[in-house]
């Protein structure tokens, strides 16, 4: 198998009982995930020596693979030992994501949904630092996340993320860092690329789940530690009215965990204290 070693950064992707550096080419232009899009992934992080809730997004790739008509291959357990292992490769002075993958090869009825069988697996790992934690900032995405009934918003799959990715893009042509974006019904789901919290007088609020959005592990996690510091989340539709008038915002997600936004439009925010503490508990629970 031909290897392309330019990768952007240090990168290690174990296929088919091989570790390859760089970045091997994989899919061919009859593959189906090259022309109808039959991809899952999931992503964790390691950084600091610690490598929080892997089990968690090893498991939840082979969930998004079943939701996506794939057949997971590799137990998740598997999966975890092999980005154990996979990480001894690195000198451990910067974050490493860990992106395991699940693929189809060939298509079934007519070519177009993906054949279980030929399901591949691959587990990519590679330097990626993590944003500062100092904030970012946001606007309202012109364009909105799918219902469950147009698309499998229960999988993290590739199929999805070309439209997050044009909310991306539309906010920075206006000078943001991110985008917040609504639902069908015009509720807010998340950002472009991670879960969403506001609070207001001391208590945390975030998006109900309702099938538009992942809900994330790094938002559970945050969860349950706000929880057992005494700090209350409720989860409940969510209008842009709600977050303009918030004392905090603040994003979750597992690329750089617990990050504040600092400017929603054209007003200013701070880091507040509820952000700081949520981000100070999970490296604390992190690292214990």
């Amino acid at each position: 198998m031909a290897v392309n070693t330019q990768a952007q950064t240090k990168t290690w992707t174990y296929v088919e009982g091989d570790w390859l550096e760089g970045n091997p080419p994989l899919i061919g232009p009859r593959s189906h995930a090259m022309w109808l899009a039959s991809t899952v992934f999931d992503g964790a992080r390691w950084f600091e020596n610690v490598a929080p809730d892997l089990d968690r997004h090893c498991a939840r790739v082979n969930a998004s693979a079943t939701a996506l008509g794939l057949k997971p291959t590799m137990a998740a357990d598997v999966i975890e030992g092999l980005a154990r292992d996979g990480l001894k490769k690195f000198d451990g002075q910067t974050a490493v994501y860990i992106r395991p993958m699940y693929w189809a090869e060939h298509g079934g009825y007519m070519g177009v949904p993906s054949d279980p069988e030929s399901t591949r697996f691959c587990l990519s790992l590679y330097e990626a630092p993590m944003i500062p934690s100092a904030g970012f900032s946001v606007t309202v995405s012109p364009f909105r996340r799918p219902s469950f009934e147009t698309m499998p918003t229960d999988a993290k799959a590739g199929c999805l993320y070309p439209n997050n990715a044009r909310a991306i893009l539309e906010a920075r042509s206006r000078g943001f860092d991110n985008a917040l974006v609504l639902d069908m019904l015009g509720n807010v789901a998340e950002t472009g690329s991670s879960n969403i919290f506001l609070v207001r007088d001391g208590v945390a609020f975030t998006p109900a789940p309702n099938g538009t959005f992942l809900t994330g592990i790094t938002r559970s996690r945050t969860i349950g530690l706000l929880a057992e510091a005494g700090v209350k989340t409720v989860e409940k539709a969510l209008s842009v009215k709600d977050f303009m008038a918030a004392d905090e915002i603040f994003s979750t997600g597992n690329h750089s965990k617990v990050v504040p936004v600092t400017r929603i439009e054209d007003r200013e925010l701070q880091a507040g204290p509820v952000a700081r503490k949520a981000r100070e508990l999970y490296w604390d629970w992190a690292h214990s």
